[in-house]
């Protein structure tokens, strides 16, 4: 297999003020920027202008970056906190932009929640979503629970069985992300264009 870098752009998927999920968004960021064959960037929804009147792929052009780092991406990470059992409006907005610029790329879904569950309803609700959009999630989530305790005021990590975790499912994002990428390169899908 090529030792071409792989592009795995991050998107934090919440535009909330005082927000939490950006420490983790930054800590996966910095874990991935180590990967020497691994290229990453943060897209943040906060820096989306969503009309309130339209929504879908109706509104794709609004947003021409988005589109070409998914269509340069090998795989993408989703960072979403919980909110009420379920994901970000502003998050699926987002996602709905585009549709077959996703197919069979990998996802690694990523739950952050002030709770002692940490973000596993989320990762939940956000399955069936990506699948939708022919991304192929890892088996490996990962999940902050009480995220308040587990990074200081300045986004640093306390825990650091969190660095362990992280090491973990980016391994599987990385594996996945090259094995579909082979797969698109050599075996062209007829299933969505």
């Amino acid at each position: 297999m090529s030792n071409q870098k792989l592009f795995i752009p991050i998107i934090l998927g919440t535009n909330r003020e005082g927000r939490q999920s950006e420490a983790p968004a930054k800590f996966i960021l910095e874990k991935l920027q180590e990967k020497s064959l691994v290229e990453t960037e943060l897209i943040d929804v906060k820096n989306f202008a969503m009309p309130a009147d339209n929504y879908g792929q109706a509104i794709k052009d609004l947003f021409p970056k988005y589109r070409e780092m998914i269509v340069k991406a090998d795989g993408i990470i989703i960072i979403a906190p919980e909110y009420n059992h379920g994901y970000p409006g502003i998050l699926k907005s987002v996602l709905d932009t585009l549709y077959s610029e996703y197919a069979h790329k990998a996802v690694g879904l990523v739950g952050v929640s002030a709770g002692p569950w940490g973000g596993t309803r989320v990762v939940e609700s956000l399955l069936p979503v990506v699948r939708e959009l022919g991304l192929v999630a890892t088996e490996t989530d990962l999940n902050f629970s009480l995220v308040q305790n587990v990074f200081d005021k300045q986004g640093k990590l306390l825990d650091q069985a969190f660095a362990e975790r992280a090491d973990k499912f980016l391994e599987e994002l990385i594996w996945m992300s090259k094995t579909l990428k082979w797969g698109r390169e050599h075996n062209p899908s007829k299933f969505r264009k």
